[in-house]
């Protein structure tokens, strides 16, 4: 008989195998690489950085990591920032918190949700520049990968996503997104099983957005096949261009 311990532990291997094979298949990670994992509190993130910073303890590996949280003193979520400075430390990883202010009524025709994100993501390149970090680690998986394939054909009339790895400013930076093969159900496993702390308050936009519409929409094309997210992921990669107009 299986015990749920054994259950525990073989999902863990599996979790950090994923990640592993991910960081392999695209390349994500050389040797004396300097790495920013951009760390909101959330589960994704915080799983993203605890994998990425064990993994740099193996003698065979030869990276550093270095972690960053933006702040954002006009949107009413919050995060205990004590509880992220001590699970650095915890992982002898450097931590850096940035507070930020977002002027949400420059560009009122773009979603709040956006307008935040990009800030946020221009301060964390800021900070990579800042630590001489050639790439910044987000903890985007599977299901917002795929979220993203369907935003942008159902809203912009594009086929476009997340993609695993992404060169920017001339190949002289890279976004990199490790926990590309996981999913939503995985890393909410792996938070309670590492028995992560959560956020004190959440977004007040994060479920006012065409995301989370996309996202009920595939849970309903899951009663049709539950192999709709894997499915749809695996057609990012399985274009066949001469049976399109």
């Amino acid at each position: 008989m299986v015990t749920e311990e054994k259950q525990d532990k073989v999902f863990m291997r599996d979790f950090f195998r994923k990640v592993g094979k991910a960081i392999y298949d695209y390349d994500l990670i050389a040797d004396e690489d300097r790495i920013l994992v951009g760390v909101s509190g959330g589960k994704d993130s915080l799983a993203l950085l605890e994998v990425l910073a064990l993994r740099a303890k193996d003698p065979k590996q030869h990276y550093t990591v270095v972690a960053a949280h933006i702040d954002v003193e006009n949107v009413e979520y919050e995060v205990d920032s004590e509880y992220l400075r001590s699970f650095c430390e915890r992982l002898g990883v450097a931590y850096i918190h940035r507070t930020i202010r977002v002027d949400m009524e420059q560009n009122p025709k773009k979603p709040a949700c956006f307008v935040c994100s990009w800030h946020r993501r221009k301060m964390l390149f800021d900070i990579a520049k800042e630590q001489h970090c050639g790439k910044l680690a987000l903890g985007h998986h599977r299901d917002d990968a795929v979220e993203s394939l369907l935003m942008s054909m159902i809203f912009n009339g594009t086929i476009s996503s997340m993609p695993a790895r992404l060169e920017m400013f001339g190949h002289t930076f890279m976004i990199i997104r490790p926990l590309i093969y996981l999913g939503n159900a995985e890393t909410l496993k792996y938070a309670t099983l590492r028995q992560f702390k959560q956020q004190k308050k959440y977004c007040p936009f994060e479920k006012a957005t065409n995301r989370d519409a996309v996202g009920k929409i595939i849970n309903q094309l899951e009663t049709l096949s539950p192999h709709v997210r894997n499915n749809l992921f695996a057609a990012m990669r399985n274009i066949q261009t001469e049976y399109l107009p």
